[in-house]
């Protein structure tokens, strides 16, 4: 049985297309994913389908009602054992997503998504759903959109592809930036993934690197790793303290790229909360 993947938003029509095309897509119609899109407003209790209302203590905006939620939820996830569903709030205020995230989601039976909108979602609903299921409020990024379905679709592209069977090569995971835990040589943990060639082997006056012409699956594989070391320090210096077990070429690479020392450069950089709006 594939995984089961639900999302509770004000907005279904917004996954329509998307959950239906790509690797997704296949994937869902061979059964390896299932979803569920269920409109949040059917829970709601007055003639004009409201979800939301003023926030306590003042302030600007609305807030998601946690009645209209908790509803929903509870008939979306009955009770069952320990560990049978995921709750997942895509918020600018949740842990930063990663790719070792995605790898875990991969793993679960069941995710739900709860896309909040406005200044977010009564803070009472993940209180009350930690009673039942595992929660998890994910922030994609230090940035504010208008509703969490957005993050959503990203978390889904992230976990979806690391379905066995849904990349039609299962190794091109582990050349993903980040590598993570579908990189089990750990080849690419924690780096960027560097640049990459095809035909013609000539354009534009543009040679592609001689060495991935070479047969030498050796020195094509320390090149790759000497790019993603070199292009996470110029493009992501925060992720290089925390690189570990470091060989002699590896800090060689890095000295040159401007981290004199194994394993140094400034500390692995934090996600500071954004506002407190919904975005995802």
């Amino acid at each position: 049985m594939g995984l089961r993947i639900d999302i509770v938003t004000i907005f279904p029509e917004y996954f329509g297309s998307p959950l239906g095309v790509s690797l997704i897509g296949k994937a869902a119609a061979r059964g390896d994913i299932e979803f569920g899109v269920h409109d949040l407003r059917r829970w709601a209790r007055d003639v004009h389908h409201t979800v939301d209302d003023v926030p306590f203590g003042g302030g600007p905006g609305m807030v998601m009602k946690p009645d209209v939620w908790g509803d929903a939820l509870d008939e979306i996830i009955p009770a069952g054992p320990p560990g049978a569903a995921r709750l997942v709030v895509p918020t600018p205020s949740g842990v930063p997503f990663s790719q070792d995230m995605a790898a875990r989601y991969a793993t679960e039976p069941r995710l739900v998504f709860a896309c909040g909108r406005y200044e977010g979602i009564d803070a009472r609903v993940v209180e009350a759903m930690r009673a039942r299921m595992p929660v998890d409020e994910v922030s994609i990024g230090d940035y504010v959109l208008a509703g969490g379905e957005v993050a959503a679709l990203v978390m889904l592209e992230a976990v979806g592809r690391l379905l066995p069977g849904v990349l039609g090569n299962a190794s091109s995971a582990g050349d993903d930036s980040f590598g993570g835990d579908a990189d089990p040589a750990g080849a690419m943990r924690g780096l960027l993934e560097g640049p990459v060639y095809t035909r013609p082997r000539a354009w534009r006056e543009r040679e592609v690197p001689e060495v991935l012409l070479s047969g030498n699956h050796a020195a094509i594989a320390r090149w790759r790793r000497d790019m993603a070391l070199r292009r996470t320090a110029a493009r992501r210096p925060d992720l290089i303290g925390a690189l570990r077990d470091l060989d002699r070429r590896d800090r060689q690479v890095l000295a040159e790229a401007g981290f004199p020392a194994a394993g140094e450069g400034p500390p692995a950089a934090g996600f500071p909360v954004s506002g407190e709006d919904m975005a995802h």
